[in-house]
Formats: structure tokens, sequence, C-alpha cells
């Protein structure tokens, strides 16, 4: 979980979506807090499991049931490893000219909005991301619905925000260069 700064090159799963004249300016995956729900049921699934595995243990009818209950926690772990797998994949991106959120490991999606039609850019943090150094942007345009209205688990969003209001609204100083 690092910024990405001016010279550190894209992935080629969000290089391929960026334009000719275009220049990353941040990159960052999402904040593996996304993956707290899925670790809690791999989790609780394998306790559940394990007590099961003890109650029907001791009994031959139980024998069936105890497969059963173990296919399940396995598709639980299936099912983590998948959204580690998508996690890997999502970039929130920002170029010269718009705000890219890739996501999806099999059916690709890229939300999108230029940077010009930014009319209002807020972040908001709950409890347990201001704890975990997490929160979701919010971005609106001039009375659009756009692909891109939240991005939710950015790392690093006050500093994010930073950053993309200074691309948004850049001082006098700035434009002269």
């Amino acid at each position: 979980m690092r910024l990405v700064t001016h010279g550190d090159s894209a992935p080629a799963s969000v290089n391929r979506y960026l334009l000719p004249q275009e220049q990353q300016v941040l990159m960052v995956r999402r904040h593996p807090a996304i993956l707290l729900r899925p670790v809690a049921e791999v989790f609780g699934g394998l306790v559940v499991a394990g007590l099961l595995s003890k109650f029907f243990g001791g009994t031959s009818a139980g024998g069936t049931a105890l497969v059963v209950v173990w296919w399940l926690w396995l598709l639980l772990l299936v099912r983590f490893v998948w959204k580690v797998a998508e996690w890997s994949v999502d970039y929130f991106v920002v170029t010269s000219k718009r705000m890219l959120l890739t996501t999806g490991l099999i059916t690709r999606k890229v939300a999108m909005m230029p940077l010009g039609k930014v009319t209002d850019m807020s972040f908001q943090r709950s409890l347990l991301g201001r704890m975990l150094g997490y929160g979701e942007f919010i971005l609106e345009s001039a009375g659009q619905d756009q692909a891109l209205s939240t991005v939710e688990y950015i790392p690093y969003p006050e500093t994010l925000y930073l950053e993309v209001c200074q691309m948004l609204f850049p001082s006098k100083d700035d434009s002269d260069d």
C-alpha cells in the first residue's frame, strides 16, 4: 500500500486503459480492509466446522454431515482466495486527465470520470476506517450520473484527497509552469 509517484509505471492491467497523452499521477491498490469480511467468514466457518466435527465426530450418521460441513468451509476458502485475487488487480488511478477505478478479475470494469467534470469531491472515514487507515471518496459532477461516483476503501485518504484537489484546483503558481 503505497502511493505510486510520478516515475513509477502502472501494471499492464491498468496501463492498457491509459491514453497516449495521459500521464499517470497517482495509483493505489484499494485498502486490504476490503478483505476483512471474507477473512471473518473463513475463520468463522472454520470455528463452526471444528465445533460441528467435535459434536458429530463420535456418531456414524455424522460422517456425511461432516463431509458436507467441510465442503461448505472449503467453498468459503475458495471464495476468500477469489476475493484476494480480485483485490490484487483492483486499482484507483489518477492521471493528468481523469480518474479511473479498475476492478474485476474475469469481467474487467473500468469506471472513469474526467478531471474537468468533477465539481465536488469529498471523502469520509468511518471509525474503523480511521483506525485502519482507509476512507471513501465521493465524486460529483455537474448534475450528471457518472460511472465513477464513489470509491471505497481508499488508503491514505487525506493524502490522496489533497493530491487530487491540487490537480482539480491548481494554484496560480502551478499554472505558470
